[in-house]
């Protein structure tokens, strides 16, 4: 069974008539061994379906109208095994509303240099094939990925599933819907934005709900769900037998079961997979949900601080990208800087930082909050584990969002932080931070971000082109002044297009 169970990429084969019966059965052969040997490739997470060779417009339209009315089809992977005339492609691509990755490809990696013969030859015209097929994507302005190399290349392995991975994304950003308890931080800006346009764009609802309607399923959560919970809490987490022990402190974790209980009953009942909720509107809840909203994430629910709705997608929407990967995916803030020999970013938020991304075993522990509210709330505490990673931040310009990506290096603190009540993890910037700094602040990027070491910049690149989003990437080969050309060059062709 692969990463993502019942979801699939349809592999369809391009060729025609004109080579007789004999080439077509080649053909099929050819293609169903390609499929199986993608299938039990380690590195595709999603699995392959031979959908046959395609050989006149009218069965290519058919299979593109299939793709489109299957919900377990996230994408198509074509081929050109031979000649396939490109004219043929025109009305199923037209119609076609799922993405496409194409595959340059040929069946044999070597050539049999002693028995090539024309027959060999005109069974295998991939290399001539897909540059007709690749005229006519260019012509009718669709946006896709070709990759190129041998079927069985394990870097062909990883860029297929890089596509596959986005294509999950999009999917799960179209079924998306994200839940706000309370409105925006009054007064911010970048957490602010149209929520129509997202979801043309995106695909992903938004929806309000009062938290009286939240308060009323946190109330009603059993106290043996409860207990449950907390024993739960003990077994994993490295937590001092106190917080059980002592009254008081026993009833801030119950408070903080009920409240994480709660708000996944609610979640699930209107089926949101993201939700946002900010410090400023809290009535009818014990206190900001600290463990709660932390141990959420790490169920793979997305989650925006103060409001912010499309982090809070984005987060899910890389969750999903990410599913099975190494490394962790969290809502994340930059928070301050270590200036010094290298300077340092540390990121943090007030409470909500996911465990998925801990360097080691997590403490919980109960801590004093001051913002928005003056309670002790339990919240999980550790350090980010070091390695590459990247944040992204999403920003709606009005007419068209932008995609932000700083690839980072995690690094381990080289000291303690023995007073610092919440998770953290600590990074340095590509290429640097003053340039990166400069460069996220001139593209408008947010506060807020998705900190991911299990999303890839190659998904994510494979992502927004798949939306038709702009995309500008922060990372080693990143200098100033061409950044901010770049950034005006974008401007002008979005508005264009």
């Amino acid at each position: 069974m692969k990463m993502f169970n019942e979801k699939q990429v349809w592999f369809v084969t391009g060729s025609q008539h004109l080579y007789g019966p004999q080439v077509l059965h080649s053909v099929a052969n050819d293609s169903e061994e390609i499929v199986q040997g993608l299938n039990t490739a380690e590195g595709i997470s999603v699995a392959v379906a031979n959908k046959g060779t395609v050989k006149t417009p009218d069965e290519i339209l058919a299979v593109c109208r299939a793709a489109n009315n299957d919900p377990n089809c996230v994408g198509l992977m074509l081929w050109m095994h031979t000649f396939s005339p490109a004219k043929m492609w025109i009305a199923g691509l037209t119609q076609l509303n799922k993405p496409f990755l194409h595959l340059h490809t040929q069946f044999n990696a070597a050539l049999p240099w002693d028995e090539i013969d024309m027959d060999f030859m005109n069974l295998n015209q991939s290399a001539h094939g897909c540059r007709e097929f690749g005229f006519i994507g260019s012509r009718l302005n669709i946006e896709r990925k070709v990759v190129v190399g041998h079927w069985q290349n394990p870097q062909v392995h990883q860029d297929i599933d890089d596509w596959c991975r986005a294509a999950i994304g999009v999917q799960a950003g179209q079924a998306l819907k994200v839940a706000r308890f309370g409105d925006n931080m009054r007064q911010v800006a970048v957490t602010e934005g149209n929520k129509v346009s997202a979801q043309i764009q995106f695909g992903y609802e938004v929806h309000g709900y009062g938290l009286g309607e939240l308060s009323e399923s946190v109330n009603a959560v059993a106290d043996g769900d409860v207990n449950h919970l907390l024993d739960e809490y003990t077994t994993t987490y490295d937590m001092s037998a106190e917080l059980l022990n002592n009254p008081e402190q026993k009833k801030l974790l119950v408070q903080e079961a009920r409240l994480e209980l709660g708000m996944e009953s609610f979640l699930t009942s209107v089926g949101a997979g993201a939700f946002t909720n900010t410090f400023e509107n809290l009535t009818g809840l014990t206190n900001l949900p600290g463990l709660a909203t932390q141990r959420l994430m790490a169920k793979g629910f997305g989650y925006g601080g103060e409001g912010d709705w499309k982090t809070a997608a984005m987060t899910h929407i890389m969750k999903v990208m990410g599913q099975g990967k190494a490394g962790g995916t969290s809502f994340m803030e930059d928070y301050t800087y270590n200036f010094g020999a290298t300077d340092q970013v540390l990121g943090a938020h007030m409470l909500e930082v996911c465990p998925s991304i801990a360097a080691a075993k997590p403490k919980l522990q109960i801590h004093r909050h001051t913002i928005g509210c003056n309670c002790d709330i339990p919240r999980l505490i550790f350090s980010g584990q070091q390695g590459e990673a990247l944040n992204v931040s999403i920003i709606d310009l009005g007419e068209r969002f932008r995609m932000i990506v700083n690839l980072v290096d995690t690094v381990t603190p080289t000291q303690s932080l023995p007073r610092l009540p919440v998770a953290h993890a600590l990074w340095e910037p590509q290429p640097n931070l003053s340039t990166a700094a400069a460069a996220w602040i001139h593209a408008g990027g947010a506060h807020h971000t998705v900190y991911s070491q299990a999303v890839t910049l190659a998904m994510l690149t494979d992502y927004a082109e798949m939306l038709g989003i702009e995309l500008v990437v922060i990372d080693n080969s990143t200098q100033l002044r061409q950044f901010k050309q770049e950034l005006r060059n974008n401007s002008v062709f979005y508005r264009l297009n």
